[in-house]
């Protein structure tokens, strides 16, 4: 089965003129004609009256009666409508999170950016008619609690697990990774830690797991920038298998992929009880190395051009103490090549020109070329990740509040789920685009809202790709 559930995919993922409806370019024509361009003088074109109908935001509607169809927008009223009860309540708490995700799609990333978007009509009319004061916005963040975070990440995984696809497959992948947000304030949790860029910057330190097949989030948990991956993890990743198990039928495979940080003897029994089996890099400690480097047993799977061995793999009799104390058995490959590779080089042996990567499994009926090649394909969350960070702005935070940043952090994973499920269902051609293209073909789209009798009619240019989209 293979692992695109069937989208269509094009060969680039940003927005092409003639995918989005605009006009080629006509240079062949104009040089055989002996023509060049000539740019007009912007003086001569007269400044009209200002228009109050005029919006950026086209691309809300459809968007917005694709939620309702899949009863967003009522989820949200009973799962957080109690955050905010009585006769003086003007703005529901589910109204003001459908504001935020409509506020993400825009490109808003921070709540302050709802200043602008109150000068859209439409943004304002699906608002409600009127945008509240940010200040507002920032005292409901700051209302969540952690019974309510964990109904938004349960909602996020509603939205990221898409039964009736993966239901197609036979293997479902699983990642899970952590991520540095760099911040510059004084947040609560904001403390210094990892951070390969930014040293000795505080930052908040989220784990993120994602289905592979449907680039969608599954879970997503804020954590303080000191925090590293490790025993403590073990029952939030159980939970995130458990959670993803279920929506799967029995003889499904789930497997889950982690780097380094993943050879943890709590967070690898945690996958294999809750019947998924693994793929993860190996700290590589001393001993193991010195395994490795005895190893003779070496099985070449690709050789150059001269015939000279290329990639070669081996099954490594090894167990770390630990494992053994917890009752566990684990299967350990390495792989040594002389190919180009990311990550960390490890050579081993002064007479030859090997790098060499170790991986832990519990895959045992698997070529071991097969399921290191498989666990490669893990390098696909990373553009995610920075698709979340650079498209939805995750590491921007809005307030002091770790409660309030955390159901932030929350709400943009959720919209990425909703945007690529509306991708999945209105313009699966487009499945490959990211965000900020995505953004402009279908959401910060011109238009003009006219009034009819008692309706609203949304105008859209005659050639927006938008426009062809709904009809």
């Amino acid at each position: 089965m293979t692992a695109n559930i069937g989208l269509s995919r094009f060969s680039t993922q940003k927005m092409r003129r003639d995918v989005t409806g605009g006009d080629r370019g006509d240079g062949h024509r104009l040089q055989q004609e002996g023509r060049r361009i000539r740019r007009p003088d912007p003086r001569r074109i007269r400044i009209g009256k200002p228009d109050p109908s005029l919006t950026s935001a086209a691309g809300l509607v459809p968007f917005g009666a694709f939620l309702r169809e899949i009863g967003l927008d009522e989820r949200l009223r009973r799962l957080f409508g109690h955050l905010k009860t009585g006769d003086g309540v003007v703005y529901p708490m589910g109204s003001q999170m459908r504001l935020l995700i409509d506020s993400n799609v825009l490109g808003e990333s921070r709540v302050f950016g709802l200043e602008n978007l109150a000068a859209d009509p439409l943004f304002v009319h699906m608002a409600g008619g009127t945008v509240p004061s940010i200040d507002t916005v920032y005292r409901d963040l700051d209302r969540f609690g952690a019974m309510e975070i964990e109904l938004l990440e349960e909602l996020v995984a509603e939205h990221g697990l898409w039964k009736k696809d993966l239901a197609k497959l036979d293997l479902v992948h699983l990642d899970i990774d952590t991520t540095v947000e760099v911040l510059f304030g004084h947040q609560e949790g904001a403390l210094p830690g990892p951070n390969p860029r930014y040293h000795g910057r505080p930052s908040y330190h989220p784990i993120l797991a994602r289905i592979a097949e449907t680039r969608t989030a599954v879970g997503g948990r804020l954590r303080p920038g000191d925090t590293s991956f490790g025993d403590d993890d073990a029952e939030y990743v159980r939970h995130v298998v458990r959670r993803v198990r279920r929506a799967l039928r029995d003889e499904q495979k789930l497997r889950v992929r982690i780097d380094a940080a993943g050879d943890c003897t709590a967070v690898l029994a945690a996958i294999e009880d809750e019947r998924a089996t693994f793929v993860t890099k190996a700290r590589l400690t001393p001993d193991l190395l010195a395994r490795v480097f005895v190893e003779k047993n070496w099985r070449t799977v690709a050789c150059d051009t001269e015939n000279r061995p290329l990639r070669q793999v081996a099954d490594i009799p090894f167990a770390r103490e630990v494992w053994n104390q917890a009752g566990r058995k684990f299967r350990v490959i390495a792989v040594r090549t002389r190919e180009e590779t990311s990550g960390k080089q490890v050579y081993l042996w002064d007479d030859l020109d090997f790098t060499v990567k170790v991986y832990i499994t519990n895959e045992w009926n698997i070529d071991a070329d097969e399921l290191t090649r498989d666990y490669n394909d893990r390098a696909g969350i990373e553009p995610d990740i920075g698709e979340l960070k650079y498209g939805l702005g995750i590491g921007h935070v809005p307030t002091d509040s770790f409660n309030a940043n955390h159901a932030m952090l929350l709400l943009k994973l959720l919209t990425a789920n909703l945007v690529r499920r509306f991708l999945r269902e209105r313009a699966p051609h487009l499945w490959a685009w990211r965000v900020p293209w995505l953004r402009r073909a279908l959401f910060r789209v011109p238009g003009k809202l006219v009034r009819r009798g008692r309706s609203l009619v949304l105008r859209l240019p005659s050639d927006a790709f938008l426009a062809r989209l709904l009809n």
